[in-house]
């Protein structure tokens, strides 16, 4: 449950979460419910997490390949990657003054404090890039890529919490179960983009508030319209009375506890290890 006057910390899922649904951001971190999940995302999400996991322990220089031996799926990705992108998982380190996986930034807006983890930061004194992995098969359009929060809100905080100026700074999605072979999306980051990103934060961050003031008085976060497809596939539909009975029973049978709408780059992928 919510506390009134604690910091709350919010991530790039949250975020996404909070635009896409207010109400369900309630349901699902306030009065933290959890409906039962899918066993095939779960089994998704768990693969996501081993190979973030392997990306780690290999960054840090320890030996991987007896973990790549009992899993062949988690070793012809790394293969296709070392093929596709060599150049980053072997590094010219007489060019980088600092690299780093798992990397944890927080930065205080309002009275929230954002978090972000890079699954690897390289920078060097002129720039830095924040890479992050995707192993779910179909990458997603490039521009609502851009649009997610996990792309806006890594770069504004990067840009925020260092001496890198914005123009300095970027960030690419790898997403190594691409059909053919490993697939990547590049965005270059920008002053205008800053700005932008900082006034939509604010403005969403000022809408939070007062849905918080208000909850603490005993009202409930925004619902979506009726008739909304979002609520289609999502697990709290009949909690929101939002979907007829054959709606609901159609939904649980095509994805039983996930929310399609969020099954995404905010959801699989971002596991702390």
């Amino acid at each position: 449950m919510f506390v009134q006057n604690q910091l709350l910390r919010l991530s790039q899922g949250q975020l996404n979460l909070l635009e896409s649904c207010p109400h369900k951001f309630q349901n699902t971190y306030l009065e933290q419910l959890r409906p039962p999940t899918n066993p095939e995302y779960e089994e998704k999400q768990l693969l996501g997490s081993r190979f973030h996991l392997l990306m780690q322990q290999r960054e840090m220089g320890l030996k991987i390949r007896s973990f790549l031996q009992t899993d062949s799926q988690l070793e012809t990705w790394m293969r296709a990657f070392a093929i596709t992108a060599p150049d980053i998982l072997t590094p010219a380190s007489a060019s980088e003054t600092f690299r780093e996986s798992e990397h944890l930034r927080t930065l205080q807006v309002q009275n929230y404090l954002l978090t972000a983890i890079y699954d690897l930061l390289i920078a060097d004194k002129q720039k830095a890039e924040i890479l992050d992995w995707k192993t779910y098969r179909q990458p997603p359009n490039k521009r609502k890529l851009q649009n997610d929060w996990q792309t806006r809100l890594y770069m504004y905080v990067l840009a925020e919490s260092s001496d890198y100026l914005p123009e300095n700074i970027s960030m690419t999605y790898w997403f190594v179960q691409s059909e053919s072979k490993p697939h990547s999306i590049k965005f270059n980051y920008s002053s205008l983009q800053h700005q932008q990103t900082e006034k939509k934060l604010n403005q969403v961050l000022n809408k939070l508030t007062k849905w918080l003031q208000a909850y603490q008085q005993g009202e409930q976060f925004p619902q979506l319209p009726e008739g909304s497809k979002t609520c289609n596939y999502c697990q709290y539909a009949s909690r929101c009375q939002r979907v007829s009975v054959n709606s609901k029973e159609k939904s649980s049978q095509d994805l039983p506890g996930v929310d399609s709408n969020l099954v995404n780059l905010a959801n699989i992928q971002e596991v702390p290890l």
